[in-house]
């Protein structure tokens, strides 16, 4: 039987970005999350008594902050770039590179942890399709299913919309927040914060695949 976790101490990557924000505001409110550690490029701008901030220029190279990164049960790995005007190589370093060697430094400083990766609607897990910034996910995504952590789970959202007191949040988004009712009848989406709720809660009680659309995660939220 899995071991229910009451209070998780998370490491969250993207905390500058609109997802990681959202996450970063759950995680903060939460009362399931007792800690959490962004660790970025830049700081978030924001100050709580749970959070700490470690900066680090290359998510490829944690050596100088490793000694931080230990006694953690999750990671919210929500760092992530547009392909728009980018090579397929150049993509790859940001999307496959710097997550899975992310990943094999935390997991080999926390072994029990749940590495929760935030993905894409049409991700391509078979690494074979046209698209290719599908196919970068999709690599991704298989190469975190075969690390060692306790689980891993890949988020697929679509449509979603911002959690109030977002900063950082991208100009269409604000259309988005106002539409989000009628574009959710045609295009089925998600909000941030059920997003950030599915996202603990797979760490607290698992769940039940590691590839997640959006019905799986409105599910899990509900938890």
């Amino acid at each position: 039987m899995r071991r229910i976790i009451a209070r998780m101490k998370v490491i969250l990557t993207g905390a500058t970005g609109m997802v990681g924000e959202a996450v970063l505001l759950e995680c903060l409110d939460n009362p399931a999350v007792e800690r959490v550690c962004s660790v970025s490029r830049r700081r978030c701008g924001r100050t709580h008594p749970k959070l700490t901030e470690l900066l680090v220029p290359d998510f490829r190279d944690l050596g100088a902050v490793e000694t931080k990164l230990s006694g953690y049960d999750a990671c919210f790995y929500c760092a992530g770039i547009s392909s728009v005007g980018m090579s397929e190589a150049d993509y790859s370093v940001t999307t496959y590179d710097a997550p899975l060697a992310f990943a094999a430094t935390v997991s080999r400083l926390n072994p029990e942890m749940t590495f929760v990766h935030v993905s894409g609607a049409h991700t391509d897990g078979t690494e074979q399709g046209k698209v290719m910034w599908a196919r970068v996910k999709g690599r991704a995504e298989n190469a975190l299913m075969r690390m060692p952590f306790k689980g891993v789970y890949n988020f697929r959202p679509s449509l979603m919309k911002p959690t109030p007191g977002q900063k950082r949040v991208k100009g269409g988004y604000w259309l988005i927040r106002v539409l989000y009712p009628l574009l959710n009848v045609f295009f089925p989406g998600m909000t941030l914060r059920d997003l950030a709720r599915a996202m603990i809660n797979a760490v607290r009680f698992g769940a039940p695949k590691q590839v997640l659309e959006v019905p799986d995660m409105r599910q899990l939220a509900a938890r």
